[in-house]
């Protein structure tokens, strides 16, 4: 029996979750990176501190998500030319992808580091968080250049055919993270400077233990080799890969949004509330990215190799796939939102009833969410980087900020924690009218 899965097979349910499956683990243990940063934060340095770091990480998840672009888009390019049969090409493509990530990286962190203060009281930090918010930024944002790699690479390490390679170097990052927080903020009593470092340094595993793999002889079908910037298949890459960088960077903006709101109807107790949500969100939702960026590079090649049956047989599957994910994660979102509230915010009784309340509402966004994250991957993995853009700018930025800023005048509070569900909703039907449309051009259904 053939163990190691090729892009070029046949993809039964069997196969796609067993090839899918490091890079869904990949991605839940990316974004325990800032749940295990929030709970020591909470539980040993206090709720304001708190407050502080979930209100400056959308501005440095803003910088870090350019990863997420090059990554994205680059290994649809990638996997493209690899289903075309050119080797030399894709290597020389892959390259490119690397070094325009390391420069990039240094840039954003010095740019970071020099304007966090100012984009912490754009925020709307108060006086007593905004230490806290400026130290733990510009320590994070200090280490982007490792963080953009790690991003990449989970992309390119599927497309390489070594996904379990991608899973061992985050695995291995995320325990590092979960020991230093234990050490810097349980132990040491170090703060958010502490939860920053652990975070950091855990980075550092994830992004350059791959690296290393890359640039010595190996038997994937990626090496990093010697070679000069082509601007073409570059900007190619980063149009294509704009929807993933639209997405952080909408979501973001629509936590900042989501903060302002809290701030004016709640208080400090519902930007913490919103910042357990966002922590659980993390989990749940690296689900789904980590199933789309798994099946990306299948997607990609088959589209490459004209393998339109195979194609029809992703998307048939992925859908499905989603639809089944999302009951069972809003059923247990539903179920465990009391003891999650606990577990961050047990200490404080308001705090605790506000949180669990939220997350019953916030739930039944799961149901939509997983289809909407592979429509847009799909159009991606296609190389149609514009539909895949309309999409994740829709969904993200259109449909979630209209829906914070206006339900709330009808429905109070309770309206802010819909939000995000009525969004999802929107999408999904966005998602399915694009899918109709271009059924014709690329022959998947």
């Amino acid at each position: 029996m053939k163990t190691n899965i090729q892009l070029s097979d046949h993809f039964t349910y069997n196969k796609l979750l067993r090839f899918t499956f490091p890079s869904i683990v990949m991605m839940v243990f990316t974004s325990i990176y800032g749940v295990v940063d929030g709970f020591f934060v909470s539980n040993f340095a206090g709720k304001t501190a708190f407050a502080a770091v979930n209100l400056i990480y959308p501005f440095v998840m803003i910088l870090g998500g350019m990863g997420f672009m090059i990554g994205t888009g680059g290994t649809a390019l990638v996997s493209l030319v690899l289903g075309q049969d050119d080797r030399v090409k894709a290597n020389r493509y892959f390259s490119m992808m690397i070094y325009i990530t390391l420069i990039l990286g240094i840039i954003l962190s010095v740019a970071g580091i020099i304007f966090m203060r100012p984009a912490t009281a754009f925020l709307g930090a108060t006086p007593e968080m905004m230490e806290d918010c400026v130290l733990y930024g510009r320590i994070v944002t200090g280490f982007t250049s490792t963080f953009m790699l790690q991003n990449v690479f989970q992309s390119f390490l599927i497309a390489a055919e070594r996904p379990k390679l991608g899973l061992a170097a985050t695995v291995a990052a995320g325990v590092t993270n979960m020991f230093l927080d234990a050490l810097f903020v349980g132990a040491f009593r170090w703060g958010v400077a502490g939860a920053a470092f652990a975070t950091g340094l855990s980075q550092c595993i994830g992004g350059v233990l791959p690296f290393l793999y890359f640039v010595r002889p190996n038997t994937s079908l990626l090496r990093l080799t010697w070679t000069k910037l082509e601007l073409k298949p570059v900007l190619q890459a980063c149009v294509n890969g704009s929807s993933e960088l639209m997405s952080n960077i909408s979501t973001s903006v629509v936590s900042m949004i989501y903060n302002f709101q809290l701030m004016k109807y709640v208080g400090e107790n519902g930007v913490s509330a919103y910042g357990v949500l966002m922590y659980v969100q993390f989990i749940f939702i690296a689900i789904y990215i980590g199933y789309s960026i798994g099946s990306a590079p299948v997607i990609s090649y088959h589209y490459g190799a004209g393998n339109h049956m195979e194609l029809k047989n992703m998307l048939a599957k992925s859908v499905t796939l989603a639809s089944s994910a999302g009951v069972v994660l809003t059923i247990s979102a539903f179920l465990l939102a009391a003891p999650l509230a606990q577990i961050f915010v047990g200490y404080d009784a308001e705090l605790f009833e506000l949180t669990s309340h939220a997350f019953r509402l916030f739930a039944f966004s799961f149901l939509f969410a997983g289809l909407n994250i592979f429509a847009s991957s799909f159009f991606t993995a296609l190389n149609n980087g514009a539909i895949s853009a309309a999409i994740s700018f829709m969904r993200t930025l259109i449909f979630q900020t209209a829906s914070v800023l206006f339900l709330p005048l009808f429905f109070g509070v309770d309206g802010i924690w819909w939000a995000i569900t009525v969004a999802e909703v929107c999408a999904c039907i966005l998602s399915a009218a694009f899918l109709i449309a271009k059924r014709g051009k690329y022959h998947y259904m």
